[in-house]
């Protein structure tokens, strides 16, 4: 299955309604990304406050490896595979065709904070991926991957954010 179709689980619902109930009311405006992870944690959120989500494509994650080449595996299995790719970190590997570079993703995630991110109106909420949260709060301390070190040092900044899903990070 694509990563951006994976649903929620029954844990990631009961977390999205807890979420809901303690996000400010009503936001100027609710964006999402393409996954249907982030737009069903933001369901009740929204149903709450009566505001229908953007999708917003800047938002989408790093998908480092094409679903087609992971798709029956489960998590564990997932991390086999896609650990690799970190080990020896490569900038511009496309691993499969539907897969991001890390270059692109990197890419993406500035054009949302140079372009997206000074136009949002304050108050607005925005339900997103760790990895894309670590990579904005990277890319905005000044850092900026040209090398397979850089994304190392991407990769060990990220996993020490240890962002639980569901956690709330205010901008």
């Amino acid at each position: 299955m694509p990563n951006n179709l994976i649903p929620l689980s029954e844990a990631g619902a009961r977390a999205a309604r807890a979420l809901a109930a303690t996000l400010p009311a009503p936001p100027a405006l609710v964006l999402v990304s393409r996954a249907l992870r982030t737009q069903q944690t933001a369901q009740p959120y929204c149903r709450l406050t009566g505001v229908v989500p953007d999708v917003e494509p800047l938002l989408d994650e790093l998908s480092i490896i094409c679903p087609s080449l992971i798709e029956g595996m489960n998590g564990v299995q997932r991390r086999e595979v896609v650990r690799p790719l970190w080990e020896r970190p490569n900038l511009h590997r496309r691993a499969g065709p539907q897969a991001d570079t890390f270059i692109e993703f990197q890419e993406r995630v500035r054009r949302f904070a140079d372009r997206r991110l000074p136009q949002l109106p304050d108050g607005t909420v925005i339900f997103g991926h760790g990895i894309w949260c670590g990579m904005l709060q990277w890319l905005s301390a000044g850092n900026w991957a040209r090398d397979a070190a850089d994304m190392l040092a991407f990769r060990r900044y990220q996993l020490g954010l240890r962002m639980a899903n569901g956690a709330a990070v205010a901008l």
